[in-house]
């Protein structure tokens, strides 16, 4: 009995010591995604390889044929982009509301959740993500590429961001995760651009891989990679991750 007792002690001390709680600011998320998707990670949008100086991400622009279109400064780091934007989940917030990001970082824990989320972070050239701001996803078949070989496209009047073929599905899985998570609306018209996105864009191996590094951090897994969820037009998001975080 008394050996037992001792094992079931060391059990619950090593489970201790190497249990990892998720990030609770953007901080915290930002450092521990430097982790997880270094060193083998490139630029999420145009496929650079990164090289990385401490926390400092620089993007290998000519081996990817990549051209500064307007930020040279921004073009020549890495940043950490949301893939849904803070303003499409924080909008949803009534702190949002009473005083936009600041006072959301400021007084509620379920924004901060939603900005720390790391299944909502992918490296991307800075000048790219600047670009992109808060634009929605779409498809710009008559819109000319201002990057160089990198395959993005920017509408900056209609304020729509058309991604490269190759991660369209990791972004419609990053929307239904964070839609159901946190209980926030994706309009029709966007559900059936990333229904299409997902079923053209299948899971690959390296998703898949990123999903279960992720999951050691977040306790969870993205359950549209995973394959535990699908999304069909019309679902109504569940919310499952607001009570933890009220």
């Amino acid at each position: 009995m008394r050996l037992l007792s001792l094992v079931s002690c060391s059990f619950l001390l090593l489970c201790s010591v190497f249990a990892v709680a998720a990030p609770t600011n953007f901080d915290q998320a930002k450092r521990l995604a430097q982790r997880i998707h270094a060193p083998e990670a490139k630029s999420f949008y145009c496929d650079c390889n990164i090289r990385w100086q401490g926390k400092k991400g620089i993007p290998d622009l000519a081996g990817c044929g990549y051209q500064v279109r307007k930020n040279g400064q921004r073009a020549n780091r890495i940043e950490w982009e949301h893939v849904m934007p803070a303003h499409h989940f924080g909008h949803q917030r009534q702190c949002w509301q009473d005083g936009g990001r600041k006072n959301c970082v400021k007084t509620d824990s379920v924004f901060r959740a939603m900005e720390a989320d790391l299944y909502n972070l992918v490296p991307a050239i800075g000048e790219v993500n600047g670009d992109r701001s808060n634009y929605r996803f779409g498809v710009l078949p008559s819109t000319p590429a201002k990057h160089g070989a990198c395959p993005v496209k920017v509408d900056f009047k209609q304020q729509v961001f058309e991604p490269a073929p190759p991660v369209r599905g990791d972004i419609a899985r990053i929307y239904f995760y964070m839609a159901d998570k946190y209980k926030l609306n994706l309009s029709r018209a966007q559900q059936q651009l990333f229904i299409a996105w997902h079923r053209q864009d299948p899971v690959t191996a390296q998703e898949r891989q990123l999903n279960q590094r992720i999951q050691q951090h977040m306790g969870h897994d993205n359950p549209f990679v995973s394959g535990k969820r699908e999304w069909n037009l019309g679902d109504k998001p569940t919310g499952y991750g607001l009570q933890a975080n009220q």
